[in-house]
């Protein structure tokens, strides 16, 4: 088995089915909030400080792939490699067009992007993360653009990634907000989940802003483009956009874990608070087996409590690995990011790429790596 789905088993099955030998348009939504800062809160990036490079240098990597003096290194992590080398293996592969969205970083990129306007978010903390004007400025860029996708799209499906560190922990906040049950069943790029840390971050900034504690049940009343200025990150409130005008389309698959199940709920939620039209059968979301089978969160209780959400993963493993920064992955380091998830599923689906023949060109990449350096 080369992906599972794990939740909604019919819509997901079906998902699959109807795009099997389809390639896809992919895209990746950059972000940055100020709660990336906080100590101990990511891996994704050894200090606060190189937390801040960790998106441009993704995104110089996935658009390029190994160079000799790359402008942005892969900052070093706490352990394992960055999951972009994953995405960049079946990019290239694929030959699939690929677009890289700047929704509002620290420092500018290196590499041609769209740059949608939007800023860096504020500490989570703060109750103030993004003003509303600049909310919803990136949420009708993410309405556009979502059509432009779809419309290259024609017959088959968009994957939308990200690449916000420090995302679980806006993640968890919007989830509280929109009325979830999401305590303690986020992930994190951590072998153990820092749930208590990261829940404390979340109610502040939720306090903060009169969200907390929840007055009613379900997001009925709240009004998600303030919910996402108060608690949120830029990236979320663009690919929810993208997801909802291109559901009406094309197929729409949302690359990653806690990050892209807060985006599902917040497409509901501004669905029905704008009264948009989308295609709910049309969206899936997917992730790694390291996502949706990390013990130390509960990724498929937690797309149960979001809706109908069909969840699907790659099952990937890299235990046989020469490398260990690809087999950190198996000891619960890293797990998804850069829609690693989502291009993985991609290879099964066009290419009819096994287990063996993912992470063979995923050490491919490894491999140029090390001659260049």
């Amino acid at each position: 088995m080369t992906v599972r789905v794990y939740t909604e088993f019919d819509l997901g099955n079906h998902w699959l089915d109807r795009y099997q030998g389809c390639s896809p348009v992919f895209a990746c939504v950059l972000g940055f909030t100020a709660t990336a800062l906080i100590p101990g809160i990511s891996a994704a990036g050894a200090t606060p400080e190189t937390r801040q490079y960790t998106a441009v240098a993704d995104a110089e990597f996935l658009y390029n792939g190994p160079q000799p003096q790359a402008h942005y290194p892969l900052p070093p992590l706490e352990k394992g490699a960055s999951p972009v080398l994953i995405s960049r293996a079946v990019l290239e592969a694929l030959d699939c067009p690929l677009y890289v969205f700047n929704g509002g970083l620290s420092v500018s990129p290196s590499v041609p992007t769209v740059n949608l306007g939007g800023v860096r978010a504020q500490c989570l903390t703060s109750g103030a993360a993004m003003t509303l004007e600049t909310v919803k400025h990136l949420l009708e860029q993410g309405l556009i653009w979502g059509e432009r996708l779809a419309k290259q799209a024609e017959n088959s499906y968009v994957i939308l990634s990200e690449c916000v560190v420090g995302g679980t922990t806006t993640a968890l906040a919007i989830l509280l907000g929109l009325g979830f049950p999401a305590m303690g069943k986020v992930n994190s790029s951590h072998p153990q989940c820092n749930h208590q840390q990261k829940l404390a971050i979340a109610t502040t900034g939720l306090e903060q802003a009169g969200f907390w504690p929840l007055s009613q049940t379900g997001f009925q009343g709240i009004d998600p483009l303030k919910l996402v200025a108060a608690v949120g990150d830029p990236m979320q409130i663009v690919v929810a956009g993208m997801a909802i005008s291109a559901s009406r389309r094309v197929g729409v698959l949302l690359a990653g874990g806690t990050q892209m199940l807060a985006v599902y709920g917040l497409v509901e939620a501004i669905a029905m608070a704008l009264d948009l039209g989308w295609e709910r059968s049309q969206i899936v979301v997917g992730t790694t087996r390291w996502v949706a089978e990390d013990e130390t969160g509960d990724t498929v209780g937690l797309a149960e409590a979001v809706g109908r959400v069909p969840l699907l993963a790659t099952q990937l493993n890299f235990w046989g690995s020469r490398y260990p920064q690809l087999q950190a992955y198996e000891q619960g380091y890293v797990k998804e990011g850069v829609g690693a998830g989502g291009a993985a599923i991609a290879a099964h689906l066009a290419l009819g790429w096994d287990n063996s023949q993912l992470l063979q060109a995923v050490e491919g990449i490894c491999d140029r790596m090390i001659s260049l350096s």
